[in-house]
């Protein structure tokens, strides 16, 4: 069974970095892509960045491309997602999904298997 679970939310200022983590589990995701979400309080949920293990390919949304940055551990089965020059409006739940598809998704149909989520609060 396929386990996703993330960490490294926090309650952090303007302008400051964070990494988010992703234990992926339960299988060896040899050809699978995986992608984090994010989830503001009354709006739905959004596609933020996504990597494809088969050669490394990446995508992001246009409102984070250039501050933040996905990335995987081979080793451990581990996403990270960097965040650099956060903003108030990166204030949300943060979702890691991992999906068999060759496509860098940008849609949550796009992904079979779901974390938790992680907090990140963004101060101004």
């Amino acid at each position: 069974q396929v386990q996703l679970v993330e960490s490294g939310g926090g309650l952090v200022q303007t302008g400051d970095s964070l990494r988010l983590s992703c234990a992926a589990s339960g299988r060896t995701f040899r050809s699978y892509v995986f992608a984090w979400f994010r989830q503001a309080p009354g709006k739905e949920r959004e596609f933020v960045a996504a990597y494809r293990r088969s050669d490394g390919g990446t995508g992001y949304a246009d409102s984070v491309k250039g501050r933040f940055t996905i990335s995987r551990e081979n080793a451990n089965n581990t996403v990270y997602l960097q965040l650099n020059s956060v903003k108030p409006e990166d204030t949300a739940v943060y979702y890691c999904a991992v999906g068999h598809a060759s496509a860098l998704s940008r849609t949550q149909r796009g992904y079979d298997y779901w974390g938790q989520g992680t907090q990140v609060t963004v101060s101004s």
